[in-house]
């Protein structure tokens, strides 16, 4: 019986771990991408929306210059994050397309694109930080 606990116990802690990493992951990618966000008066960095399981719809009254409450609002929704769910991170704005894609001299080479070519970089931090715990 010892084993078997042993076992389960094990399988218990490595998902915990996973879900673990999964969200920070969630949270490092998309904290850059709003960080990276061109900046006027906040509409656009504040309009960044995260959803697990659905695609955000429409758009949002907030300006959020700093990013603060944006990030804010990733992190409480990656609380509930378990690997295997489906997270998104939505900017329905008419011009986010056109600021993805060098419309901004403060984001000449967007926002998303520049943090999906740090996924690997992002993953592998979070790998060690949390092999040290």
């Amino acid at each position: 019986m010892a084993f078997a606990d042993d076992v389960a116990k094990f399988s218990t802690e490595a998902r915990a771990k996973i879900d673990k990493a999964f969200r920070k992951i969630a949270l490092d990618v998309f904290s850059e991408v709003i960080l990276m966000s061109p900046v006027d008066t906040g509409r656009f960095r504040g309009n960044w929306q995260v959803s697990i399981g659905s695609i955000p719809a429409g758009t949002v009254e907030i300006d959020d210059k700093a990013g603060t409450a944006t990030i804010g609002k990733v992190q409480a929704e990656t609380l509930g994050l378990a690997a295997g769910q489906t997270i998104y991170l939505i900017n329905n704005l008419p011009y986010a397309i056109p600021l993805e894609y060098g419309s901004s001299k403060q984001a000449p080479g967007g926002m998303v694109r520049l943090a999906a070519q740090r996924w690997k970089p992002i993953v592998e931090a979070v790998g060690r930080e949390l092999s040290k715990e």
